[in-house]
């Protein structure tokens, strides 16, 4: 019985382990492809992380380096998938695959500007495509602490974790049961 009170004690004070996954992100911004590397547990990649880019059959296409706040930029020749992939250490790699349809604008053959309505005069409105970098890299900047908090979050909330809630709170019932009728069977004899 000692040792079992003892096992007991020592799972009420155990600690979960800090994991973490790696966690990529890839954008277009004008002609280049910029992503993010990085942990779920907020760490980014070192400067100088070399980044390397390949096709879907492993062919090299080139490489990139982690620059400033984990941030990579490539700018693509082909209209086909990239592969990027980072070797953070220990044992960490981070992989992205953009597809086709993710790439820039001038691989996939579109160069028109945005028309939209103007609310004061009902007349149609053409949007550069200054304009447009200007908007696409304020709205990244503004989000990239949000896809931050997301990885982070279901790194914390995934299934597992849950799983192993409900497995925690079944065990502590458990011994609360097996206690309960070793009291009830001393108190029979």
């Amino acid at each position: 019985m000692r040792k079992f009170l003892v096992l007991i004690a020592l799972l009420a004070f155990a600690t979960p382990a800090d994991a973490h996954k790696v966690v990529a992100s890839g954008w277009t911004d004008g002609a280049d492809i910029e992503g993010e590397v990085g942990l779920s547990n907020g760490d980014v990649a070192l400067e100088g992380t070399v980044v390397e880019v390949f096709d879907l059959n492993d062919n090299p296409l080139g490489e990139t380096k982690i620059g400033q706040e984990g941030l990579f930029r490539f700018t693509p020749t082909k209209a086909i998938p990239h592969k990027f992939r980072a070797n953070l250490g220990a044992g960490h790699v981070a992989t992205l695959i953009m597809q086709v349809d993710e790439l820039p604008d001038h691989l996939k053959g579109e160069k028109a500007p945005i028309q939209t309505q103007s609310k004061s005069t009902d007349q149609p409105v053409t949007v550069s495509g200054d304009i447009q970098r200007l908007v696409a890299k304020a709205v990244r900047k503004e989000i990239q602490p949000l896809r931050k908090e997301i990885a982070s979050y279901k790194e914390k909330n995934d299934l597992q974790t849950i799983l192993g809630g409900v497995g925690y709170i079944l065990g502590l019932t458990g011994i609360a049961f097996y206690i309960a009728a070793r009291r009830k069977e001393k108190k029979g004899e």
